[in-house]
């Protein structure tokens, strides 16, 4: 893994609400901006107050929303802690100074990836999970139309797979945009754009979000699907017959993390959702959701389908190469002319 990407992946962020700042409770009370999904996010409430007994605020945002509060109260935040923090915005907060170095006691549990990483950022950013690029098949159509099984991001070229895989426009998807910048990692731009060119030749659709072409390979609507495999696995624990794949040359991935704000008004209480995010009990809330994640504490629960750190070949991905505006435009205006409207 690059983590000298990772050590940019600082985060900071969180959430406003209404009325909170006004009230003496804010001082007891940690306030939260959580950019999972509601539900997951109140289920992270719900136990790190029955674990700790301290309250929580939670306010749901997505990263560039985060960034701009951030950037609008600098000095003053409303907001004690970022559940969880991505790599571009984050950036900017790690380069800005948004964000405070915090150096968890639960780092010992951690997984050697995620404790390294922590530390390249000098402790402003620590991991989650990691989330790992690659592709799952419909076992039973696959047999049924006896092609054989992929297994690399090679083999998704073959003629076999013609018009069988799906996979999301990286102009909407940042699953697809993982994808691409992982290919062009993999094997370099000049290669890399090539393999593009001919995988397209495949794509019997590019579709809007990032887990449809997967839950179309689930349904037997495609026979392959590009997807985090987090993804992939969650269809085959819901029954479906889909097999998931670590691509054999090695994958990209994402790695959100906890980050405490800087100048936070509770900062014992930022610290304390930070360890909570880091501990067993409170990784194992993305178990009872249903996420597949690799999770950075070693002792969390793990799905049998779930991939294990060990058994993925993660290249060393740099997370913000493409995260500039400048770059992901170049990305995505290539992307459109010489891939996505190439004929096939």
């Amino acid at each position: 893994m690059n983590f000298r990407a990772v050590a940019m992946i600082a985060a900071v962020g969180l959430a406003s609400v209404a009325g909170l700042t006004a009230r003496p409770v804010q001082a007891q009370q940690v306030v939260v901006n959580c950019t999972f999904e509601l539900e997951w996010c109140e289920a992270l409430r719900v136990k790190f107050e029955a674990t700790t007994g301290m309250k929580a605020a939670i306010s749901r945002k997505t990263d560039g929303e985060v960034l701009a509060q951030l950037k609008a109260e600098a000095g003053n935040p409303r907001f004690d802690v970022w559940h969880s923090a991505g790599p571009d915005v984050t950036a900017i907060a790690a380069k800005d100074g948004y964000l405070e170095s915090y150096k968890s006691p639960k780092l010992s549990e951690l997984h050697d990836w995620a404790v390294k990483a922590a530390a390249s950022t000098n402790y402003v950013l620590t991991p989650i999970y990691t989330g790992v690029i690659g592709f799952g098949y419909n076992s039973e159509l696959l047999a049924k139309k006896n092609m054989p099984e992929p297994k690399c991001w090679a083999d998704l070229t073959k003629a076999a797979y013609k018009g069988e895989i799906q996979m999301a426009d990286p102009s909407t998807s940042g699953t697809a945009y993982t994808m691409v910048t992982t290919i062009l990692q993999v094997m370099g731009d000049e290669k890399g754009w090539s393999y593009l060119k001919e995988l397209h030749k495949n794509i019997n659709q590019y579709t809007r979000s990032g887990t449809a072409g997967i839950k179309a390979a689930a349904r037997g609507e495609t026979t392959i699907g590009i997807a985090f495999l987090h993804d992939s696995i969650a269809q085959a624990v819901e029954g479906f017959p889909v097999k998931s794949v670590a691509p054999c040359e090695g994958t990209g991935f994402e790695m959100p993390g906890v980050a405490v704000i800087k100048d936070a008004r509770n900062p014992d209480g930022a610290r304390k959702w930070a360890d909570f995010a880091l501990s067993v009990e409170g990784q194992n809330v993305s178990f009872d959701m249903n996420k597949y994640q690799i999770q950075s504490n070693k002792n969390a629960k793990l799905h049998p389908l779930a991939p294990r750190a060990e058994q993925v070949k993660m290249i060393d991905y740099d997370l913000l190469k493409y995260a500039t505006d400048d770059a992901r435009n170049s990305i995505l205006a290539r992307f459109e002319k010489e891939v996505k409207s190439a004929p096939k």
